[in-house]
């Protein structure tokens, strides 16, 4: 039996709200919000831009969750939404801010011509739990960043900035005190519920309520929808078996692969190399477990070019399965 309403955080359920031109006042509202405009400055109108071009792994057949638009003032908004945080995660947001700043200038045109970019990522996990590093406050459930001057602490350079929703952080229950809370809640919850809440049985939430409704759902949609489900669900299960296996199996056979090596070789030596053995036979193991997890099939010609790749060349080959699923 179908439940009421489906995950908003899957790739075809979070289009189907904020990626269609009949329901972009979802998208403004969201913006908004997160942004913490207030009157005067408000979006009150975008325009969706089209997918920029990306080099393709032809293996991969699971989208990247994010809506690109551009408001009334010319500025560009990168909307995503995370479900993993995988190695690298970070430094992908500042690169697909930075690619939506740099490819509004063509050859030849003046700099002036750039306008700002805010990159606003929905998080499905604690992106940082806890105090900061320097002992600060811990970072809130819905914050924002962009260039300080560190010495004085004046803000600067605005021209892009940045935006996280760490959904795990919500902690007002059933009691959403504000706006930023109502969405966080929606997104957390709609996928658990029977009916709309009183807490969100308000606009524009009532409308989500909606398009989520299992019952709007075409055959083919809600097909699409389940194996998106269960895709998450596999990654989820292999990348948190992969951690946990692949510690123990690269400790144990790097000590073993260490001593043989050192029988030949000299004893440190060996055991330096042979826990780079023990960790390219973990990854290779990882990756098998990621592919059948996102649905990558490779043949055996492209598993036995794999076992040749060099420890650097493995861990970069995992980073870019995992960017371009997550």
């Amino acid at each position: 039996m179908r439940p009421t309403f489906a995950d908003p955080k899957t790739d075809i359920i979070f289009k189907r709200i904020f990626g269609s031109e009949s329901h972009k006042h979802l998208l403004i509202g969201l913006l908004n919000t997160l942004l913490e405009l207030e009157e005067g400055d408000l979006i009150v109108d975008l325009s969706y831009l089209g997918a920029e071009q990306r080099i393709p792994l032809p293996e991969m057949k699971l989208s990247i969750v994010d809506v690109k638009c551009v408001d009334q003032r010319d500025v560009r908004y990168v909307v995503e939404m995370q479900l993993f945080n995988v190695q690298g995660f970070e430094e992908r947001v500042i690169y697909n801010a930075s690619k939506a700043f740099t490819l509004q200038l063509r050859t030849s045109e003046d700099y002036d011509r750039l306008r700002g970019v805010v990159g606003v990522t929905i998080c499905d996990f604690e992106l940082w739990p806890g105090p900061s590093e320097k002992g600060g406050p811990a970072v809130p459930m819905l914050s924002r960043w962009h260039m300080q001057e560190q010495h004085t602490g004046a803000l600067g350079l605005p021209q892009v900035q940045y935006a996280f929703l760490e959904l795990p952080k919500y902690s007002s229950g059933n009691r959403p005190e504000s706006l930023v809370d109502k969405w966080a809640l929606f997104f957390r919850e709609a996928e658990n519920l029977d009916v709309i809440p009183p807490e969100l049985d308000e606009e524009p939430f009532r409308e989500a309520f909606e398009i989520v409704r299992m019952a709007q759902l075409s055959e083919e949609d809600y097909e699409a929808y389940e194996q998106s489900k269960m895709a998450e669900q596999d990654a989820r299960g292999a990348l948190g078996l992969a951690k946990k296996e692949g510690r123990a199996e690269g400790r144990a056979e790097g000590r073993e692969e260490g001593r043989a090596e050192g029988r030949v070789e000299g004893r440190e030596e060996g055991r330096v190399e042979g826990q780079a053995l023990g960790k390219k036979q973990e990854l290779r193991r990882n990756l098998r477990d990621l592919c059948k997890a996102l649905d990558v099939h490779w043949d055996e010609a492209r598993w036995k070019e794999v076992e040749t790749y060099s420890l650097d060349q493995l861990r970069e080959l995992w980073k870019t399965l995992l960017r371009d699923r997550c």
